[in-house]
C-alpha cells in the first residue's frame, strides 16, 4: 500500500511542483517556490521515515522521487503547460536528455534520503534529519552565493524554519527514544 501512496504523492508532488512554477500571475513566490531544490530530498526522506527497514525505506523513497518526476515531466507535456497532445511526444528526447542529471541525482539521493529517514524515525541516527534540516536551512544562502535567490524574501525565510522545525523534530525523536544506559 506504501508503494501506492508513494507513487500518488510523487506524482502529485512533482506535478504541482511544475505547475507552481507556471503560475506567475499569483506573483513571484510561485518561481521562487518552484525552483526549491530542498523539497525534493524531503519527500524522500518522509517516506523513508514511513519504514522500519532500511531497504524498503531506499525503494519507497526511490519510488516516490520516479513519480515525482514522471509527473514533473507529464505536466511539463500537458495541455495545461500550453502543450498540444500530439506534439509533446516530440519533446519527450529533449526533455529526458536536458534532465539526465536530476533523473541520476534523484536516483542516488532518493534512496540515501530514504535511509537517513528510515535511521532518523527509529532515532538511531539523528544527523541523517540533520542534514536534511541543513540543506532547507542552507540552500538560501547555497543560492544566494551562485546568485539565484530570487525574490520574495519570505519564501527563503519559510524554507529556514521548515528547516529548523526538521531540527527539533530531530532532537525531540533522538531524546524520546534514547535508551537508558546500563550501570
Amino acid at each position: 500500500m506504501i508503494f501506492l501512496v508513494a507513487v500518488l504523492a510523487g506524482l502529485l508532488f512533482g506535478g504541482a511542483d511544475q505547475y507552481l512554477g507556471s503560475l506567475v500571475t499569483l506573483g513571484p513566490w510561485t518561481v521562487s517556490v518552484s525552483q526549491m531544490s530542498a523539497p525534493w530530498l524531503i519527500l524522500p526522506f518522509g517516506f523513508g521515515c514511513t519504514q522500519t527497514r532500511p531497504g524498503r525505506a531506499a525503494l519507497v523513497a526511490l519510488t516516490a522521487t520516479a513519480a515525482a518526476l514522471t509527473g514533473y515531466f507529464a505536466m511539463t507535456l500537458s495541455p495545461v503547460e500550453g502543450v498540444a497532445l500530439n506534439s509533446a511526444q516530440a519533446f519527450v528526447p529533449g526533455l529526458i536528455g536536458s534532465n539526465t542529471e536530476n533523473i541520476i541525482s534523484g536516483a542516488i539521493t532518493a534512496p540515501l534520503c530514504g535511509l537517513l529517514g528510515q535511521r532518523a524515525r527509529s532515532g538511531r541516527w539523528w544527523p541523517g534529519a540533520a542534514l536534511v534540516a541543513g540543506a532547507l536551512c542552507l540552500e538560501p544562502l547555497a543560492r544566494q552565493a551562485a546568485d539565484r535567490l530570487y525574490p520574495p524574501r519570505y519564501v527563503w525565510e519559510g524554507e529556514v524554519i521548515a528547516g529548523l522545525a526538521v531540527a527539533v523534530w530531530a532532537v525531540v525523536t533522538a531524546v524520546a527514544t534514547r535508551r537508558p544506559r546500563a550501570t
